[in-house]
């Protein structure tokens, strides 16, 4: 029999420490890095970073850059236009099947509020990781009270590059709370059972997001 790998664990420490940098631009786009580099910052060897930034290049967050390193890959506008079309689509999917099920499953709805309520708390102030976090909290939240785990299985690999889109709206003070005020009209036809308002306040909720994301990436190419 092969042995096994004793480093799983250690890898995904590694790997969503490296994306997490990523997806709060302490890592920015087009920036080298370098498997010696990520190892000493985080006090571990070379081989689980290689792994990690190997995932990571799987999924196009990272690009190969030269002899062993990598660079950040810039955010694509009209990549982050298509997601945001499908993730449209799944969204409002999702809200209508949540809001057909939002009376009979009491611990979804309970977990789709206390999400909204999270939420609520944001500042001004507030780290941008969190905000993303908290973001992500609450679509989990109407996925899960949706009952199809296609749909969270769907979703799951575009995470990542939704998280980094995330950060280039969410840095902005007007959106943080205007964010909000769609996720509580979302959750409030939901709770109601309100199907088709639930299904089209996530679907424009989703089309808003997608809009200013990517005129602000075409904004950030243009000042380039």
């Amino acid at each position: 029999m092969i042995p096994l790998d004793p480093l799983p664990n250690l890898i995904d420490q590694v790997y969503a420490r490296i994306l997490e940098a990523i997806i709060d631009r302490t890592l920015l786009p087009g920036q080298r890095i370098t498997q010696n580099e990520i190892a000493e910052k985080l006090g571990v060897s070379r081989q689980p970073v290689s792994h990690a930034l190997h995932l990571l290049h799987r999924q196009g967050l990272v690009a190969e850059s030269g002899k062993r390193g990598f660079e950040v890959t810039q955010l694509d506008a009209k990549r982050i236009r298509q997601l945001y079309e499908v993730r449209g689509a799944i969204d409002a999917l999702a809200a209508r099947l949540a809001a057909g099920r939002s009376k009979e499953d009491s611990d979804g709805r309970a977990q789709l509020e206390a999400a909204l309520e999270a939420g609520h708390a944001i500042t001004g102030t507030t780290p941008l990781a969190r905000l993303i976090a908290l973001d992500v909290d609450f679509h989990s939240a109407i996925y899960r009270l949706a009952g199809n785990s296609a749909i969270e299985e769907m979703i799951a690999p575009q995470w990542p590059h939704m998280r980094r889109s995330m950060a280039t709206v969410l840095a902005e003070l007007d959106y943080r709370d205007s964010a909000w005020t769609e996720h509580e009209t979302i959750a409030a036809q939901i709770i109601s059972g309100k199907a088709a308002a639930a299904e089209a306040a996530a679907l424009a909720h989703a089309q808003t997001a997608g809009r200013m994301t990517e005129e602000k990436l075409k904004a950030i190419d243009v000042a380039a």
